[in-house]
């Protein structure tokens, strides 16, 4: 499920990115998609393609596992003060993305890499 006031546009110096083409309010799930869950071993190969980006790790099993997130959800882009937040549910394979404040029409929507919306641990590409 991706509501369909959600629209994949150019992001400034991020490539692409998810926008509200609607206000969208506080708490609303904005998507619910299915993930691809990739075994440790998978998860070797994936690191040396250019997926790599945009995959999540999965499970509590020590970040072994990661996921390949289907519908918009590897699209969004990263900020430390995130305007989502994404739930992950392992038996059921899901990704659900519900946003953190009151969104305005045009406004990129974002996810803290680090799973938490105002975390502000360096994640890869910004740790120095």
């Amino acid at each position: 499920m991706i509501l369909p006031i959600l629209v994949v546009a150019p992001s400034d110096k991020r490539g692409r990115g998810v926008f509200a083409s609607e206000k969208i309010a506080k708490n609303t799930i904005i998507e619910i998609s299915p993930v691809l869950v990739l075994t440790a071993k998978d998860r070797k190969h994936v690191e040396k393609t250019r997926l790599f980006d945009y995959i999540f790790e999965w499970g509590t099993e020590g970040k072994k596992k990661v996921c390949i997130a289907l519908g918009y959800l590897s699209l969004y882009n990263h900020a430390y003060n995130a305007n989502c937040d994404y739930e992950m549910d392992f038996d059921a394979e899901l990704m659900t993305i519900k946003t953190v404040r009151a969104i305005k029409k045009g406004e990129e929507l974002f996810i803290n890499y680090n799973a938490v919306p105002d975390d502000a641990t360096p994640i890869w590409f910004d740790a120095k």
